[in-house]
């Protein structure tokens, strides 16, 4: 979808990670029950049109849906996501950091990889979007205000053994999030986070069987 929706009557919401998991259960209930426009954000468009073909389903509007396939570990793709929100429906009312990666991995097979890609994706992502998205988001400070939602992890208060380096990066988001909401204040801008234990995804079955939850 391109081109600018002029004059849009719904909020719209920027959600990472919707593909999948929380990220697509967040999209479809925004998409829903809020009448909110989503830009869903991903790395791989066909969970990406699964997502949309979900709303579409619920919904029957096709034109409150933008998929933008692209890696939020990338500053100038966090940006670009942002500027394609804009492009298209004119304003950015919510921002939802939920994209994350978990892997369970003893401290002695740390590698520097897999630390710049845990940090990158569960942490820098959301410190780039929201810079990115931060001008918008005081733009609607006279329309009711808007929200910064990050999802953190139960991980970032009581660790499971193995999760050093996604606890690590998760209580970057918990401080991330007390930030922006002070410094929100003035503009409009709420900013929540959210810290869930076991959640029925496929990341959690690829880490833990059922008799360890």
């Amino acid at each position: 979808m391109h081109g600018m929706i002029e004059s849009t009557e719904n909020k719209v919401a920027i959600v990472t990670g919707a593909g999948s998991g929380i990220g697509r259960a967040v999209a479809r209930q925004l998409a829903c029950q809020e009448s909110f426009a989503v830009v869903l954000v991903s790395r791989t468009r066909d969970n990406l049109n699964a997502t949309r073909d979900a709303i579409l389903e619920a919904t029957g509007d096709a034109a409150r849906v933008l998929i933008v396939a692209a890696d939020v570990t990338d500053p100038e793709a966090c940006r670009a996501i942002v500027d394609q929100a804009v492009q298209t429906f004119g304003r950015v009312d919510a921002l939802c950091n939920i994209a994350g990666a978990a892997p369970l991995q003893p401290i002695e097979q740390t590698t520097d990889d897999l630390w710049r890609n845990v940090i990158d994706t569960n942490l820098s992502s959301v410190v780039h979007l929201t810079t990115a998205a931060w001008p918008h988001l005081k733009d609607r400070q006279n329309a009711g205000g808007s929200v910064i939602v990050n999802v953190s992890s139960l991980a970032s208060i009581d660790p499971f053994p193995g999760f050093a380096l996604y606890a690590s990066a998760k209580i970057g988001v918990n401080m991330f999030t007390l930030c922006t909401g002070r410094e929100g204040v003035g503009h409009g801008i709420q900013a929540v986070c959210i810290a869930p234990g076991a959640v029925e995804t496929a990341m959690l079955r690829s880490l833990f069987d059922e008799s360890v939850i």
